[in-house]
């Protein structure tokens, strides 16, 4: 039978074009998911356009390209200033005022009263829980480097780069640029979680992540996992506020990749470096949608089901702050593990030292009893302040953090105390589990802007102090006795909202809740001596050269900065710098220090007439090699020129 040219044609381009639609309808089915599917929103995680790395290091395939090709984007900066000028009467994204002094603090006489009543989870043994997944979490990449939290270890060959990420961002991003934003990761979750019912009426949430010249895949992993891992019914809105960065990668680049959320992820810029605490605050004015503020770090992965243990103490009672249990990821081969720490089953109360260093402490045996099951919300004194969530009413009116804390540091005791003291409670959750990833040694860090001047975090820690601590105050100058004459700026106002808000005295807050602190870090005794310990008509003096728990101290060149070379002696007889003591190392003869409570190390003697440190067990000198730069114990010689010292205070400005 004869057929005709032209039916052929047109019957081969139907059949064609029909095939093409059936095609394309099943690429978009496969890019949706039901509705409850914390899974349905994966989002591409790599940049296929961009020249892959060659890499022979174990557990490296050459099929997988970087999100950020490496070196090329290390140094790319813009001009800020040009930027600024140019956008100057652009309203920013769904910012109603565009002024940043607008995000200060709105403080109310009163709290409002809980109006939702929610009921209690409900843990049943064998019974998987209602917000847990039912399918194994799918990975980024099938079998792709850094899959479920296993460690990508680059070859040695990439040494030079890695440190030059490393010294850029704080961590190596050419292993994290190798690895899926959507990668899947390990549950560290203990095994009663994933049975705990909760009532799906909770309140909803606004993510705020603050970055200043973060790495794109580290930020955009955080991101990639908030929405792969979070009920998207509960999910209002990510608000990202870039803190004046000047990095390349993070501006259009940025803005372009966001629009495939189609509003849900948005990103508010800053006109001036705030820092980190005041970002904050500004990213609690830009989030508006959700009822609950969740904070995260730049450089997070949140775990299963993280979203429902974390927000339902907060639905049942307003005044409630809950902090996850924070993972380590590593920042170098980007494995997850546990944090170090804590009891027998790694749960740990936030602390601190007399000097304000953030410390953890094991669960007790109140807290403990305090609970029906192991999994439960426990009380913490105090949280690390990277990651938490809180009630967005609430945390207005606690008149969000001192506009008076710069850029970094004392926050997280400062919310703490204001929570506890004035009404709330700060719960760490076990069944929420967050991985954030510690800057590694190396980094050359984010130094303050230049308005700020010298020691923002001192004076932190003072205002802090000075606020919430009252006849406790005390404590702290006797750990950091450079601090008795710092500026600290007015604090009328945040004395004012104690007074109004009926707080409870920092007493009370020790006795109650923060009652195990001195078991751990006891009360320092009055100071008989302090500051930087010289050799006697020389330029050299004593430095703990950041060592700690077991390093040697130091003969260095005299800086007059404090830190390393800040020591004080103690009525205990105690030479302490923070809460180290020095000591006699093993050898008998070096120094060394160690970490040490009220009750050990009551082994110095400061003679100031004679210009001498005695040890008092040896009855030897503390003595010193100018040559060496070496410190150590020898007989006492008083025509030893290397035995003379002298304590000269410095006070930090």
């Amino acid at each position: 039978m004869r057929v005709k040219l032209g039916f052929l044609l047109r019957s081969l381009l139907i059949v064609g074009t029909f095939l093409a639609l059936v095609t394309l309808w099943s690429r978009l089915l496969s890019t949706q998911g039901e509705d409850g599917d914390p899974f349905a929103r994966q989002m591409p995680g790599r940049d296929v356009n961009k020249p892959n790395i060659p890499n022979n290091g174990p557990g490296v395939n050459n099929k997988f390209q970087p999100v950020v090709p490496w070196p090329q984007v290390e140094g790319v900066e813009v001009d800020l200033e040009s930027i600024r000028l140019k956008n100057k009467n652009v309203p920013q994204q769904g910012a109603a005022d565009n002024n940043q002094q607008n995000a200060i603090q709105k403080q109310y006489l009163t709290f409002k009263p809980q109006k939702i009543a929610y009921p209690d989870p409900v843990l049943r043994n064998g019974v998987l829980g209602n917000f847990e997944t039912k399918q194994p979490e799918p990975p980024g990449v099938a079998n792709g480097p850094g899959e479920e939290a296993k460690p990508l270890v680059l070859a040695a060959e990439y040494k030079d780069v890695v440190q030059s990420s490393i010294k850029e961002f704080g961590f190596n991003m050419v292993a994290s640029d190798l690895i899926s934003l959507d990668r899947s990761i390990n549950d560290l979750r203990h095994e009663e979680c994933k049975y705990w019912q909760y009532d799906e009426r909770l309140l909803t949430s606004s993510i705020i992540i603050v970055f200043h010249n973060e790495g794109w895949s580290t930020l955009m992993r955080t991101v990639h996992s908030v929405i792969k891992r979070t009920p998207k019914k509960y999910l209002a809105e990510i608000v990202l506020i870039d803190d004046y960065s000047n990095k390349e990668h993070l501006k259009e680049r940025l803005e372009e990749y966001l629009k495939q959320w189609n509003g849900l992820v948005k990103v508010f810029r800053n006109e001036r470096r705030e820092g980190l605490i005041q970002a904050r605050s500004i990213g609690a004015h830009k989030a508006a949608l959700g009822q609950v503020l969740i904070y995260l770090d730049a450089h997070c992965e949140v775990g299963p089901n993280w979203y429902a243990p974390l927000i339902a103490p907060i639905t049942a009672d307003r005044t409630s702050c809950t902090v996850p249990l924070i993972d380590a990821i590593n920042g170098n081969t980007y494995e997850i593990s546990p944090q170090g720490g804590g009891d027998e089953d790694g749960f740990a109360r936030g602390a601190w030292d007399w000097s304000m260093l953030w410390k953890r402490v094991p669960l007790s045996k109140r807290e403990k009893e305090r609970r029906t099951h192991k999994t439960e919300p426990y009380w913490s004194p105090a949280m690390a302040g990277g990651l938490f969530a809180i009630e967005r009413d609430f945390f207005f009116e606690l008149g969000l953090y001192d506009p008076g804390l710069q850029i970094w540091g004392g926050e997280n005791f400062e919310i703490s105390y204001k929570i506890w003291q004035c009404g709330g409670k700060l719960l760490f959750v076990p069944c929420s589990r967050v991985g954030h990833i510690y800057r590694l040694h190396g980094w050359a860090g984010n130094p303050p802007p230049a308005y700020v001047g010298s020691s923002p975090t001192l004076k932190n820690y003072v205002r802090v102090v000075e606020v919430w601590w009252d006849e406790y105050a005390d404590y702290f100058y006797a750990s950091r006795p450079e601090t008795k004459a710092m500026v600290y700026g007015d604090i009328t106002t945040l004395k004012k909202f104690r007074e109004e808000h009926h707080c409870k005295s920092f007493k009370w807050f020790m006795e109650e809740i923060a009652y195990d602190i001195p078991e751990h870090y006891p009360l320092p005794a009055k100071n008989v001596e302090w500051g930087e310990i010289r050799g006697r008509e020389t330029d050299y003096c004593i430095d703990s050269m950041g060592h700690t728990n077991g390093g040697f101290i130091e003969l260095g060149p005299c800086h007059r900065m404090g830190g390393n070379q800040l020591f004080r002696i103690n009525e205990g007889n105690q030479l302490m710098q923070y809460d180290q003591c020095l000591t006699r190392g093993a050898d008998g003869s070096k120094v060394m220090i160690t970490h040490c409570n009220m009750n050990v190390y009551k082994e110095w003697q400061y003679i100031k007439t004679l210009h001498r440190f005695t040890h008092i067990p040896t009855g030897k000198c503390l003595d010193r090699s100018e040559v060496l730069h070496q410190i150590f114990i020898s007989d006492c010689d008083s025509a030893k020129t290397s035995q003379k010292w002298e304590m000269n205070n410095l006070l930090a400005v």
